[in-house]
């Protein structure tokens, strides 16, 4: 079993929300939402008791209490969940340093040669979940798998405070049953163009040739090919020093309302400044990238004088950039937000502006 890769993904079950409620007891049992209510807000995470509703991230707040009249509002306290971000890293680490987080509530760990010499990924992901509890008073839920997109799956199949284990000998007949839109890298856009041509579970996309998939989709066929087929080469990569972070997003169908493109421009947000929380950097430069329908392209930057500190600093930065891009009349094909000028925590603090299903019983496997 050395040459298979034992990779465990962690993700905290509705952290924000959890957060909050575990602070302020009053809060327990009731739908939350962190956030802002108002027009122009949107939700960061909702608690578990709202989601039966409807409400989850990236949601407009109006719409969110349309659906949930009792919804709570909570603001956020980003320096607070940084902070238990840091203590479960800890936990983390006493296992492995090959720790990849994707933001402050998930991570990826390849613990095919553990520090404990534990030797089981299954029984780590036990123990990491357990102190996890103990240290913070959080659930988290765990996937285990010998690569990151079958982990990154199992996580958030019997969340909350789940455990799923995807052994090798059974990934092919887990993939060939599963939703294409369980599928990890398979957005809303593209699901609905994968039903449009026939493929709705992981056995119809493992149907379909590269070519097709390439044809269809363009380059991101070729990944869709492999997992079908449980193939990820991808390592689990400890952060590295960068330079500067940008995220984007293709469309399947084009954006055409402010509606879609302000909730669009809002996920790439959560994306972005969770990879600047993640890696607790800030910076002074901040793009917005816009490609429309015809290929044409415009962007625009500002520079900051003192430095955004925070997702609701960088989300007002981010709405003012919005307000003076000089948008068209177009259907907005591909949009990116991204940041340079990286600002490390001591340089930020002498320039700082203000700103599924229940849980089942966990898979026993003895050496995986």
């Amino acid at each position: 079993m050395d040459s298979v890769r034992k990779i465990i993904h962690i993700d905290m079950d509705a952290f924000y929300a959890s957060v909050e409620q575990r602070d302020f007891p009053e809060l327990r049992g009731k739908p939350v939402a962190v956030g802002r209510p108002g027009p122009r807000m949107v939700v960061a995470t909702a608690s578990y008791e709202a989601r039966p509703y409807g409400v989850r991230s990236a949601l407009p707040s109006v719409v969110a209490q349309r659906l949930c009249p009792d919804l709570i509002f909570r603001p956020p306290r980003f320096d607070v969940y940084k902070a238990v971000s840091a203590q479960i890293r800890r936990i983390f680490h006493e296992y492995t340093d090959l720790v990849e987080p994707l933001s402050l509530d998930e991570a990826y760990l390849d613990v095919t040669h553990d520090f404990k010499q534990v030797r089981s990924a299954t029984l780590i992901a036990r123990d990491i979940k357990a102190k996890i509890k103990a240290e913070t008073g959080l659930t988290a839920s765990a996937g285990v798998s010998y690569n990151k997109f079958l982990a990154k799956i199992a996580s958030d199949y019997r969340k909350p405070d789940g455990l799923c284990v995807i052994e090798p000998a059974a990934a092919l007949d887990f993939i060939a049953a599963l939703p294409i839109e369980k599928f990890y890298g398979v957005g809303q856009a593209t699901a609905r163009k994968m039903h449009a041509n026939g493929i709705a579970t992981g056995a119809d996309l493992r149907a379909r040739s590269e070519m097709e998939l390439v044809h269809l989709f363009g380059k991101a066929g070729q990944y869709y090919y492999g997992i079908a087929r449980g193939i990820d080469n991808r390592e689990v990569t400890p952060q590295r020093e960068r330079k500067s972070y940008s995220v984007e997003n293709t469309y399947v169908h084009d954006l055409v309302t402010n509606f879609e493109r302000i909730t669009e421009l809002y996920r790439l947000e959560q994306r972005l400044f969770g990879l600047l929380d993640r890696d607790g950097v800030s910076a002074r430069t901040l793009t917005l990238k816009v490609r429309y329908n015809d290929f044409t392209e415009q962007s625009k930057s500002r520079t900051f004088a003192s430095v955004p500190r925070g997702f609701e600093a960088w989300h007002h930065c981010t709405a003012d950039l919005r307000k003076d891009f000089p948008w068209q009349e177009k259907g907005i094909r591909l949009m990116g937000l991204g940041v340079h000028g990286l600002v490390r925590p001591a340089e930020a603090e002498a320039s700082a502006a203000v700103p599924s299903p229940a849980p089942d019983t966990p898979v026993e496997l003895t050496l995986f």
